[in-house]
């Protein structure tokens, strides 16, 4: 579990956006008094307990009539914060309903059932930052579908590309990462009792499950799932699939924005990106900040899948090992979404900075379109490639080296026509366009 959301000397950095709120203590807390207090209510429907349990219990259920600290103490005693939480409870409900807290319930369907709250609570403004980031990508992605710059394969010029075709791959990914993590809601309630069967009920346990799982907007699952750890380790998955594609366009935007390329910028503000060193410093804050936090989510994501190793009915290890994991996932995930939606929401493109860019490859980069051009045979490759390295070896432009070679049968205006970006683009508008559409039925089905 994590502290006060913002309290830390690195939260500014780490712990950005609604999601780190929701995986404090104090949100871990509320959550496991939640499943308590539903817990009752759904008993009470069925008749298991007194009508007057759930009353008592939600009288009981509020978080600050509990200490935190107090109870991580005895967490520590008694392995996990459950066991110590339902003893201060207990002691809050009138001695006749006391036996009725609680009721065939072990600490493990307590602190699983909270994990999926906390991660459904979380989970939300993690959704709302990537959908605002995809929007962002949409609206780039649209206004510079013909925006020529250079592609970069393995860091070097490739061919030419637009910055729409490049906003609309982020697009694609970041709708991609987001419907995979709304998939996985509702999430699973968990309550099996010591071992799985609900004996303290006698047969009626099943009837309890799909009444909690009602109560607290959470899904039934077949059977209760202590040892099998799939759910969470598809929820630490989508959170670290969805951190890659962070990373992934905050490395692009990095990169745009070195001072030799300078074809993007992040938000222009009083301060922000400065150097304690070099005042001339316009640092790229929001793209750094989200690969911080994405660069920790792998080990994270990978102690979640190690975890799901465990013994018989109730592990003992692997389980606990999941409790602060998942909340950090949840808060770096929702940190670098939050980073990354001011970035491209204030991101500045240079268009002409990338038509510059391209020229200042003296046509290089559309040696492909020239082979095209020649026939596109062995032969041709064997010219252009030579026309290619005396251009880059005596520094001149592709054009005056194709000109003056009596091996390339083209006119001048032929050689222009194979030298222009602007058309050799093949299908990058056709592919915004079905990024768009993709997106805008996502955003429809959302609706």
């Amino acid at each position: 579990m994590t502290h006060s959301a913002g309290e830390g000397l690195f939260s500014g950095m780490f712990a950005r956006g609604g999601a780190s709120a929701e995986v404090t203590d104090a949100a871990w807390l509320a959550a496991m008094l939640d499943v308590e207090a539903a817990l009752a209510a759904a008993q009470a429907g069925i008749g298991l307990v007194p009508a007057g349990v759930p009353a008592a219990l939600e009288k009981a259920c509020r978080p600050e009539l509990y200490d935190v600290a107090g109870l991580s103490t005895a967490a520590a005693r008694s392995g996990n914060p459950v066991i110590p939480l339902v003893a201060a409870l207990r002691e809050r409900v009138d001695p006749g309903l006391r036996r009725f807290v609680h009721y065939g319930a072990t600490s493990q369907d307590v602190n699983d059932t909270a994990a999926m709250l906390v991660a459904g609570r979380a989970l939300a403004p993690i959704l709302a930052d990537l959908s605002a980031c995809a929007g962002a990508c949409a609206r780039l992605a649209d206004r510079h579908r013909g925006t020529a710059m250079a592609g970069r394969t393995v860091l070097q010029h490739a061919v030419p590309v637009t910055f729409g075709l490049k906003a609309a791959l982020w697009l694609s990914a970041l709708d991609g990462a987001r419907t995979h993590l709304a998939g996985l809601l509702p999430l699973p309630v968990q309550y099996g009792g010591a071992a799985g069967t609900l004996s303290v009920l006698g047969g009626r346990g099943h009837e309890v499950l799909p009444r909690l799982a009602a109560e607290l907007g959470l899904a039934e699952p077949v059977v209760p799932w202590h040892t099998d750890r799939a759910p969470v380790a598809r929820l630490a998955c989508a959170l670290g699939t969805a951190a890659g594609t962070l990373g992934k366009v905050a490395t692009d935007v990095k990169l745009l924005a070195q001072t030799e390329v300078a074809e993007v910028a992040e938000p222009a503000e009083p301060g922000r990106g400065g150097s304690s060193a070099m005042p001339h410093k316009r640092n790229p804050v929001g793209a750094m900040s989200v690969l911080a936090c994405v660069q920790r989510v792998p080990g994270l994501v990978g102690s979640v899948l190690a975890g799901m190793v465990q013994e018989h009915e109730r592990a003992a290890g692997p389980w606990q090992a999941e409790w602060e994991t998942l909340g950090e996932l949840l808060r770096l995930t929702g940190s670098a979404a939050s980073w990354l939606r001011e970035v491209l929401e204030g991101l500045t493109v240079d268009a002409d900075r990338m038509r510059a860019n391209l020229g200042a490859t003296r046509g290089l980069l559309m040696a492909e379109q020239v082979v095209s051009r020649l026939g596109g045979t062995p032969q041709a490759r064997r010219v252009v490639d030579a026309a290619c390295a005396r251009a880059a070896d005596g520094g001149l432009a592709l054009r005056e080296v194709l000109l003056a070679d009596p091996a390339v049968p083209l006119e001048p205006e032929e050689i222009d026509a194979a030298l222009d970006p602007a058309g050799y683009l093949g299908s990058a508008a056709v592919f915004v366009d079905r990024a768009l559409t993709a997106h805008e039925n996502t955003v429809g089905a959302d609706r």
